[in-house]
């Protein structure tokens, strides 16, 4: 062995004795990271399957299952406390619920601490409304708080409209929380105002809306109002879409003509007269829409005033539109039959809906614009002129929202039939600050309730 090619082989031992001892470089971690799919977030005391919101988390250098997610402060305790915050999941991506203590609003903290001793922080702004009756049947429509109608869509899906806003909202009946979908028809309607919609009804893949018809609060006409419209459903469930149909925008016109010609005997031309509010005994306001028994071209309109005749104790009236198949396909002026008056206590309609076997549900409650104090009432009916409709439930009052709308009839002779039932909240101070759920300045602070009840 030479000189020189030992000296070699002693250098590169001691290059690979050093390479053994030197140490390894420490792991830098970055700071986390934290989104929140919402930053505002509602519930309710006593909620079953309110609404959550998703925490999705990272860090440089650390796998996301070594971070841990939790509330770490509340504004206000007395609505949501920490303690009352649950977070699952383990990877990236992971699941935030709020089990409220109390109404009103709280901030609540959400931190993320990574490794290395480092975190980060979000704000997720929380609402939470009073308890309500039943709660375990009661769920949340968010996104608006002013739901007037529904359809089923099959699938446990139903779309629901809004009689502040032209926009037509998908909802998973069984779940809390936000539309899966929406559809503005406004513009192809020539819509510019809300159309104050109220009624709606399907027929094959059809679905009719109307707006109220009758002038607004302050006793003014808009002529969206005055509008009914169509749209077609393809799909069912959670896949289905609606586009749009036709429209006429006369059918108020065509009542006040039919009224007139026929002695004014509902009082149609004095009720939408320059300065008369709509919800009054007398007044005009068009709040239920569905298709006589076997028929796809009668629909009944469904008033919630006048009452007939327009005193304390009168009928509610639902007035048989002969060719609604045709006002909107062809642009047809309206045509109508003998009027129906049906007994619902003193009170009028606020939905009507009908089930493929003929059965009918009349929602009832006040023609007054008030609290919800006053009654509802479920009647059954097989849609007949001249047969009595019988009460099947009296609906439960107190509660924010006033019952509006009925999603679907089961079949009424089974034990046990349920029904869902919808609240327009608009005019609710769902979180105790003295501001109505309609003019909240987040989407997911307004919300509707739908509740179950047992009528068979």
């Amino acid at each position: 062995m030479t000189v020189r090619h030992a000296a070699g082989l002693a250098g590169a031992a001691a290059l690979l004795v050093a390479g053994l001892t030197t140490p390894a470089q420490a792991v830098t971690y970055g700071t986390p990271t934290i989104s929140l799919s919402a930053a505002y977030l509602s519930g309710a005391v006593g909620g079953v399957g309110d609404p959550v919101v998703t925490v999705t988390v990272g860090q440089s250098g650390a796998d996301a299952s070594a971070l841990t997610v939790a509330v770490s402060a509340s504004s206000r305790t007395s609505v949501a406390a920490t303690s009352d915050v649950t977070v699952t999941g383990t990877g990236a991506v992971r699941t935030l619920a709020v089990a409220a203590r109390g109404r009103g609003y709280a901030d609540l903290t959400v931190k993320v601490t990574g490794l290395g001793g480092k975190s980060a922080t979000r704000t997720l702004s929380y609402a939470a409304s009073a308890a309500v009756q039943n709660p375990a049947d009661a769920r949340y429509l968010t996104g608006s708080s002013d739901a007037s109608a529904a359809v089923d869509l099959g699938g446990g899906y139903a779309v629901v409209a809004d009689d502040e806003s032209n926009v037509l909202r998908l909802y998973d009946r069984s779940r809390s929380g936000a539309p899966v979908r929406t559809w503005d028809f406004s513009s192809r309607i020539g819509a510019t105002k809300e159309i104050d919609i109220e009624g709606a009804a399907r027929v094959g893949d059809t679905i009719y809306w109307t707006g109220s018809l009758g002038n607004n609060k302050d006793g003014e006409y808009r002529a969206d109002r005055n509008t009914v419209f169509t749209t077609k459903v393809t799909g069912t469930g959670a896949n289905a879409q609606l586009s749009y149909g036709r429209s006429y925008r006369r059918l108020r016109d065509d009542l006040v003509a039919w009224d007139t010609a026929n002695g004014n005997r509902y009082g149609f031309a004095a009720g939408t007269a320059t300065g008369q509010a709509p919800k009054q005994i007398d007044g005009f306001n068009v709040e239920g829409l569905e298709f006589a028994p076997g028929s796809t071209s009668t629909a009944y309109i469904g008033f919630r005033a006048p009452l007939a005749p327009a005193v304390p104790g009168g009928r509610a009236l639902v007035v048989p539109v002969t060719n609604m198949d045709q006002v909107l396909a062809t642009g047809a002026k309206a045509a109508f039959g003998t009027p129906i008056e049906l007994d619902l206590g003193g009170l009028s309609v606020r939905d009507i809906r009908r089930n493929a076997a003929g059965q009918y549900l009349v929602l009832a409650g006040s023609w007054a614009a008030d609290d919800n104090t006053d009654p509802y009432a479920l009647y059954s009916w097989d849609g007949v002129a001249g047969h009595a409709p019988v009460k099947v439930a009296d609906l439960p009052t107190g509660d924010a929202g006033g019952w509006e709308s009925v999603v679907e009839v089961p079949d009424l002779g089974v034990p046990g039939a349920r029904v869902q039932l919808i609240t327009d909240n608009g005019s609710a101070d769902l979180y105790g600050d003295g501001v109505e759920a309609k003019d909240l300045t987040h989407p997911e602070w307004k919300k509707s309730r739908s509740a179950w009840f047992t009528i068979g």
